[in-house]
């Protein structure tokens, strides 16, 4: 099928939704629903959920997305490290922190008079390990990109023609998703993964992840950044010791779901719901 066939197919169901709450990431996926939503003409709200656990750079996208699209934007504040079943974390930890911020969306649907609560799940999400897609099918949340059958690949091309600058912009998932699970998830442990990740792509890094292990940072690069990262390895090192007693670079590179590991026989996995990976 067509990717504008796929994208009438939205269309129609967005247009039929009358209106709706848009959870708003600041992703490829939820950035392309906005504006999918914006053409629609229905009436909608932007949301995003900002915390310790988020990149401060996709509140930011979402802020400028929405103000570009001119879709009415609010920022609201959750509180997953309150939560044990999300601190604890747990392979089910994703499904406690969607749980909230559905929750909290759906409260804003119902006192506003918006009939839906939307998020930015693909077809891709279906066959994944994605404890949030519990959570949105729990409060009763759609997701139209999966529902109209748009994939990854389907939605960057179309985000692309919509000339949305997030079209290549690299997967960025809550920072909870670099802490292997049952290590306990903290503020102080979060603050230190973004300042190292914001070192990192100050440095010139594109697509990587910093994993907390304790004392040690392991830094994933995409394979194709390989001779860029070695050539500022000493920048590297000296950013990531403020925060690690030890930082090492994984050889198998950059890759989704790499924690995952430990639950499936050492099959990599992705987790989250949305726009969220590992």
């Amino acid at each position: 099928m067509t990717e504008s066939v796929l994208f009438e197919r939205l269309a129609g169901i967005i247009k039929g939704l009358g209106s709706a709450v848009v959870a708003c990431s600041g992703g490829v996926d939820s950035t392309f629903l906005l504006k999918a939503v914006k053409l629609s003409g229905i009436r909608a709200l932007a949301v995003t959920s900002a915390s310790a656990s988020h990149p401060e750079w996709d509140v930011r996208t979402a802020v400028d997305m929405a103000a570009a699209t001119g879709v009415a934007h609010r920022i609201i504040r959750t509180r997953e490290l309150e939560n044990p079943d999300y601190s604890s974390n747990t392979p089910m930890r994703c499904y406690a922190c969607k749980d909230e911020l559905f929750r909290a969306l759906g409260e804003i649907a119902k006192n506003e008079g918006f009939a839906h609560v939307i998020d930015g799940s693909t077809a891709d999400d279906i066959s994944d390990f994605r404890p949030g897609l519990r959570a949105a099918r729990h409060h009763g949340v759609r997701s139209p990109l999966m529902e109209a059958g748009l994939g990854k690949n389907e939605i960057r091309q179309l985000s692309r023609q919509l000339g949305l600058p997030t079209w290549d912009k690299p997967s960025s998932p809550c920072f909870a998703s670099r802490v292997p699970y049952g290590t306990p998830i903290t503020e102080a442990r979060l603050a230190r993964i973004a300042l190292s990740e914001t070192a990192l792509r100050e440095l010139g890094l594109r697509e990587f992840r910093v994993r907390d292990h304790g004392d040690v940072a392991r830094v994933e690069v995409a394979p194709e950044e390989f001779p860029f990262a070695f050539g500022i390895r000493e920048g590297i090192v000296e950013r990531l010791r403020a925060h690690f007693r030890f930082v090492c670079l994984d050889l198998e590179g950059f890759r989704t779901g790499s924690l995952n590991r430990v639950l499936d026989g050492g099959r990599d996995m992705d987790g989250g719901a949305g726009d969220e990976k590992k």
